[in-house]
């Protein structure tokens, strides 16, 4: 492995692959994320599970909703809840674009990728459409078709 996918590897926290199965993504960008100091803890662990997570807009900000974050062992005597929303750091613009489109009908905010930018926790996220049955179907098929070919190859 080279030494730039080794430390991109690294840096990575964890990645919502049900994300790229369940929608087609486009518009990426990259927002930093409210956090306490055991949750940051808990991320180095790559405690983090996307289930159901999304991006919703109240009162002119961004909330992460559903990003379950296990609760850290040595965190001290205050508890943490797992499933709080979580605050997105994004310019006003930012935000303004995103809740204009999570306004038309069928286009969500989803995050795609946790990790770790300049010391600090920064997620990607990503404006999808919902992928319809034979959609996925097709994905499947062209991911099993790839494989396959690889194989070949090796």
């Amino acid at each position: 492995m080279s030494e730039k996918k080794a430390k991109k590897a690294a840096n990575e926290i964890a990645v919502n692959k049900k994300a790229r199965f369940l929608y087609e993504l486009s518009d990426f960008i990259e927002a930093g994320l409210v956090l306490t100091g055991p949750e940051v803890k808990s991320m180095r662990a790559h405690k983090v599970n996307f289930v159901d997570s999304y991006v919703e807009f109240r009162h002119g900000e961004a909330w992460l909703v559903s990003l379950h974050v296990a609760p850290y062992v040595n965190a001290g005597y205050t508890p943490q809840d797992p499933d709080r929303d979580r605050k997105l750091l994004l310019h006003p613009a930012e935000i303004k674009r995103l809740s204009a489109a999570v306004a038309q009908k069928g286009i969500t905010v989803v995050p795609v990728k946790l990790y770790f930018a300049r010391g600090k926790v920064k997620v990607e996220i990503a404006q999808g459409k919902g992928k319809k049955l034979h959609d996925q179907r097709e994905t499947l098929k062209k991911r099993a078709e790839e494989r396959d070919l690889q194989r070949e190859l090796v």
